[in-house]
């Protein structure tokens, strides 16, 4: 019995040890589970809340870095912050070991959480994120304060002017600098031409891409960058918007992850926030910075073109069209240009530049409801579906070459065009106009059906639409009444009121990039819109949606009504 009593005492204690160690183990699993929600509650990313840096202040494990000019933060600061000043490190360029001395000089070590910001809308703060990351600063550690002290003074959080001492050398090494994320201008040229596989971001503001402010020796932006300014990926309390939010400035202008993406502003620093934005809140892989930016461009010995408009090549002019559709280059089978004279055939056989194809606008506008018969026509005039065709009205842009321009485009035609100078000016440069047309012009046109048999022409059905609802875009639909005096059929919703003959000088060209802009500004056309351009005359409108292609606008079309 008593043996039994032993047993049973000890088979007791131990169930109740067992039991101590089950409630133990999940009271201290429950505590590291609080913890570990305790650490990242405040954290989305490589983002960090104002919440999360107030609970972390006198964390020696964190590093906060204040990324603003010097005297901004001797006048107010989060405290314990300590001061980088981008202009010591930023501008030179600096080996492995300069660079570490720097950062190790500020209190840098891998180990440390590292919290960036400066004044809100981190234009400094993401620059120096990107140079620590090109340095191979762990990722894991590296953060952005979200808003900046814009957001911590927004919630009373408390400042100081007191200057920080950096108590300890840090010891963050630098082995070599990860290129991955970086491109340097031989890549970047390559990739500005190259539209198909790579996209260029630009990060200024417009006065800056369309040249009405003049930073460098000429005006206007990188061909082909797609201007997207910094301050569009922020609130109003200068936080980073949301990810669906950037996703959707990104799927407006038509970018996706699929391709490789450059960023690039001035000089290098704008440029980071939407580096930043891809990289770290969208989680984009190919994305990479151009650090030389426009200066690194500029500087370069071959002069490399720079442009205003955001498509210059929607626009010929005299000296192209004498090149590239004239007499040398279609006797060598050089030349792929049909160019088209929109003009009645009276004033054709007046004359006419060399090489033209007479194609009345009234020929456009009778089939403006019959693609099929619109291509036929144009392929039995000799107009080549292969070719870009270039439309002429001896007048520069106007309602003619605007509507041919635009029925060209809705039928799928590769690449279209507007010869923007006059007749006159042709003649100016030493070319005499024709009475008669060419014969190589005349023959063989029938068989140009072939073209259009071996690659049937595809209708862009969403570029010229007859019922105001029938589309949805990327953002809400404003109209744009294009005609001098208005409509009487204005559709539902937003309506600006925006003469076309506005947007040109009186030789028929386009005006200046910068003055297209202020226009558009002045009457409120927002930059992002499905913007539907519509008259009583569909030419008036199409005038209009040359413009705003011209100016790099993505989502454009017209109504005709």
């Amino acid at each position: 019995m008593n043996t039994n009593k032993k047993s049973a005492r000890i088979l007791n204690n131990y169930v109740i040890n067992i039991h101590f160690m089950i409630l133990y183990f999940f009271l201290f699993n429950s505590f590291l589970l609080s913890q570990a929600s305790m650490v990242t509650e405040g954290i989305k990313g490589n983002l960090v809340s104002v919440e999360w840096l107030v609970k972390n202040l006198n964390n020696k494990e964190v590093l906060i870095l204040d990324a603003a000019q010097p005297q901004q933060y001797t006048a107010q600061h989060i405290p314990g912050a300590v001061s980088v000043d981008f202009m010591t490190y930023g501008i030179k360029e600096l080996s492995p070991a300069e660079l570490e001395q720097k950062f190790q000089a500020l209190g840098i070590s891998a180990d440390k959480k590292i919290v960036i910001y400066d004044r809100g809308a981190p234009m400094m703060a993401t620059r120096v994120f990107f140079d620590l990351l090109y340095s191979g600063f762990p990722v894991k550690n590296l953060f952005v304060l979200n808003g900046g002290l814009t957001k911590w003074l927004e919630l009373n959080n408390p400042v100081t002017s007191e200057v920080v001492p950096v108590s300890k050398k840090g010891n963050f090494k630098i082995n070599k600098f990860n290129e991955k994320i970086r491109a340097k201008l031989p890549e970047f040229l390559t990739a500005s031409g190259e539209k198909e596989n790579n996209i260029l971001v630009e990060a200024l503001d417009a006065n800056w891409h369309f040249g009405e402010l003049q930073v460098f020796d000429r005006p206007g932006h990188i061909p082909n960058g797609i201007l997207i300014p910094a301050s569009d990926f922020f609130n109003a309390d200068k936080t980073f918007k949301s990810p669906e939010e950037i996703k959707k400035i990104f799927s407006y202008h038509g970018i996706s992850k699929e391709k490789q993406i450059y960023t690039y502003c001035g000089g290098g620093i704008a440029a980071t926030v939407p580096f930043f934005s891809l990289k770290f809140i969208l989680d984009y892989p190919d994305v990479k910075l151009f650090r030389e930016s426009e200066m690194g461009w500029l500087q370069d010995e071959r002069e490399l073109p720079f442009w205003t408009y955001d498509a210059p090549y929607l626009m010929r002019a005299t000296d192209w069209i004498k090149t590239w559709g004239g007499k040398m280059m279609r006797m060598y089978g050089i030349s792929k240009v049909s160019l088209i004279d929109v003009r009645s055939a009276e004033s054709f056989a007046q004359g006419h530049i060399p090489f033209m194809l007479n194609i009345p606008s009234e020929l456009f506008n009778k089939n403006i409801g019959d693609p099929q018969k619109l291509t036929e026509l144009l392929i039995k005039s000799g107009v080549n579906p292969s070719h870009e065709a270039v439309v002429v009205s001896g007048e520069g842009l106007n309602e003619q070459s605007a509507l041919a321009f635009l029925l060209l485009e809705y039928l799928g035609w590769k690449k279209v065009s507007v010869f923007i100078d006059s007749n006159e000016k042709f003649v100016q440069s030493g070319i005499a106009l024709e009475k008669e047309e060419k014969a190589d012009n005349k023959n063989g046109k029938e068989n140009q059906l072939q073209s259009l048999q071996a690659e049937p022409i595809k209708v862009r059905k969403e570029i010229m639409i007859t019922d105001p609802n029938s589309t949805t875009g990327v953002y809400p639909k404003v109209f744009i009444s294009s005609g001098k005096d208005g409509s009487n059929k204005n559709p539902e919703g937003k309506v600006v009121h925006l003469p076309y003959h506005n947007f040109l000088n009186a030789d028929g060209t386009p005006k200046a990039a910068k003055e297209i802009w202020k226009i558009l500004q002045k009457a409120g056309v927002p930059r992002y819109a499905e913007l539907v351009c519509f008259s009583d005359n569909p030419g008036e409108a199409a005038v209009n949606y040359f413009i705003l292609k011209l100016m790099g606008y993505p989502d454009i079309k017209v109504l005709v009504i």
